[in-house]
């Protein structure tokens, strides 16, 4: 299917993951929404919802940039206006903002539990119900969370049981949705990667210099996103998809081209 003149709605698209995610789409001529917190640049993380918004339209897409804080609902119907008043309609929605912090349960603060679940639960939930009713008007009708697969093996649990609740529960969201909307031709995934992907998140909190080495690229997620998207909606939902086995389906095998040092060891991501 074609992404021109599709509009698209990601969260968290400042930068890492969901601005791969625009600039990928944005190349197919896609409207891209930047939904995100950024309006100044804060060295550690790099990039603002208006530097993701020129790159966009740079690589052949029309771009929107709009703060939006995910927690507020007023902030998410303000987004929701302002992406109806420009473009028209929402035909994809990317829930991609996502708060991360691995810790055992005793030295997870409140403050902390909060925040991931008021982003990464709350905030997926209540930005898929603010898009439905636009999304029930396209033809190509997409909700894609970046979430994994779910998997109860209990070392997913052990070390960090606050975050891992909140990511199953997009996952859980996502195939919610899939089957809530079958007969509204709205279609709704996840997906995952494989390996660890060179981001902020994992420069800043998980690994720095050495672990960013061992990673591969956001560019492997982005890919494996346009091709999700790109299926009929009718088709292709229900799913909790991996970066590596979309990319098989599609024939590419070879991922050399993804890693940030060619050659390197790859570390492999968190539930997979």
């Amino acid at each position: 299917m074609s992404f021109k003149n599709k509009t698209v709605l990601i969260t968290g698209a400042s930068r890492g993951i969901g601005k791969a995610i625009g600039l990928r789409l944005a190349k197919e001529g896609a409207n891209i929404v930047i939904a995100s917190k950024s309006v100044e640049e804060n060295p550690k993380l790099g990039g603002t919802i208006f530097s993701a918004a020129a790159e966009m339209e740079e690589a052949g897409g029309k771009a929107l940039a709009i703060q939006c804080d995910i927690r507020f609902e007023d902030q998410i119907q303000t987004v929701i206006d302002k992406t109806i008043e420009t473009f028209g309609g929402i035909d994809i929605l990317v829930n991609n903002a996502s708060a991360i912090n691995l810790t055992p349960t005793t030295q997870t603060e409140p403050k902390r539990f909060d925040l991931m679940f008021d982003i990464n639960v709350r905030g997926t939930f209540m930005m898929s119900r603010a898009c439905i009713p636009w999304l029930k008007k396209s033809t190509q009708a997409h909700i894609l969370n970046l979430s994994p697969p779910l998997n109860m093996d209990m070392k997913w649990f052990s070390k960090h049981l606050a975050y891992t609740i909140s990511k199953y529960d997009m996952t859980m969201i996502a195939l919610g949705l899939a089957a809530e909307l079958k007969n509204d031709g709205i279609a709704a995934n996840t997906l995952w990667p494989k390996t660890t992907i060179a981001t902020a998140a994992v420069q800043n909190l998980l690994g720095g210099d050495m672990l960013m080495k061992m990673s591969r690229t956001p560019a492997i997620i982005a890919d494996a996103a346009y091709y999700i998207l790109s299926k009929s909606a009718a088709e292709c939902s229900g799913n909790s998809f991996t970066d590596e086995a979309v990319l098989a389906a599609e024939g590419i095998t070879d991922l050399s081209g993804y890693s940030v040092v060619p050659g390197a060891t790859l570390y492999t991501d968190l539930f997979v």
